[in-house]
């Protein structure tokens, strides 16, 4: 990944910057009652034509540019590029710094937030020093995987998360980790796989089956079976045979199928009671799953 350096700039250059970056909303990762700003989040936002230096932020910032080619002129100290910002290309705005564009035209991006804290998890996992964890500076970078998290993450904002923490966080990992390997210069052999001892397995699914009406995250099943999450999900999946967000969709569908046949409440209620969004979300994933639809179940 080619970088540059970078360092923050003063945020008056230019005075009708979009008011963007809201603080998201807050939500609980754990049953101690204590609130934390999820591993990533999306929103776009409007970047005006002229000089731009975009805001500093506490978290890592991917910006994915949406619609039209814009020329724009780049700059980080003393060195400027110039260039062409194409649909889906994407800078990196490492936490804590800014970067400073002039627009040839007005455009807008699809921002991607990651928590500083999971990607030095994550470089930790694939066995990498603190430096080489560190995230650089970068622009006009092209990666199909990055394109397809950042286009799943609008689609699960634009329908109000249908999939939950859990996919997003799924989300995040994968993105940590895809990021930290295309700035690696050198490719490093990948550490035998491991599995979840049988027991820890254990104590995961019945929390699962036991929280299903919630909206599970990463991090609380992490902290279930003692491990962190860059390293509780290769984990989950090696025992478990799928990815830990598949498993818990598994698992509701089933339990909604349960309940349905048993004619346990409505389907909006079994729904609700199974941890889905909403009703059409759950004839979604059963349809997709079972092949057959709520009322149909029910028979």
């Amino acid at each position: 990944m080619p970088t540059s350096p970078a360092r923050p700039y003063n945020t008056q250059v230019s005075n009708d910057r979009p008011s963007c970056y809201p603080t998201p909303t807050a939500a609980p990762s754990s049953g101690d009652g204590a609130f934390r700003l999820p591993l990533l989040d999306v929103l776009t936002s409007p970047v005006p034509a002229g000089l731009f230096p975009s805001p500093v932020d506490t978290r890592h910032v991917l910006c994915l540019h949406l619609g039209e080619p814009v020329p724009v002129s780049y700059r980080a100290g003393r060195v400027e590029r110039q260039g062409v910002r194409l649909h889906g290309q994407f800078c990196v705005v490492p936490a804590g710094s800014s970067t400073l564009w002039t627009m040839s035209a007005p455009a807008h991006s699809l921002l991607l937030r990651l928590a500083p804290s999971l990607l030095r998890d994550t470089g930790e996992n694939m066995g990498w020093g603190e430096r080489n964890s560190a995230l650089a500076p970068s622009i006009h970078i092209r990666d199909p995987q990055v394109e397809h998290i950042g286009w799943m993450m609008q689609a699960e904002a634009r329908d109000a998360y249908p999939g939950g923490r859990l996919f997003v966080d799924s989300l995040a990992t994968a993105l940590a980790a895809r990021l930290l390997t295309l700035q690696a210069r050198h490719q490093r052999p990948a550490a035998a796989a491991r599995a979840l001892p049988a027991w820890r397995l254990n104590h995961v699914i019945e929390y699962i089956e036991a929280h299903l009406d919630q909206d599970l995250t990463l991090a609380e099943l992490a902290a279930v079976a003692g491990f962190s999450v860059s390293h509780f999900k290769p984990l989950f999946r090696q025992a478990a045979g799928k990815p830990v967000h598949r498993f818990v969709l598994e698992r509701r569908v089933e339990r909604a199928r349960w309940l349905l046949q048993e004619g346990r409440g409505s389907i909006t209620d079994i729904a609700h009671q199974t941890g889905f969004a909403h009703a059409s979300h759950m004839a979604r994933c059963m349809r997709r799953l079972l092949g057959a639809t709520p009322s149909q179940i029910a028979g």
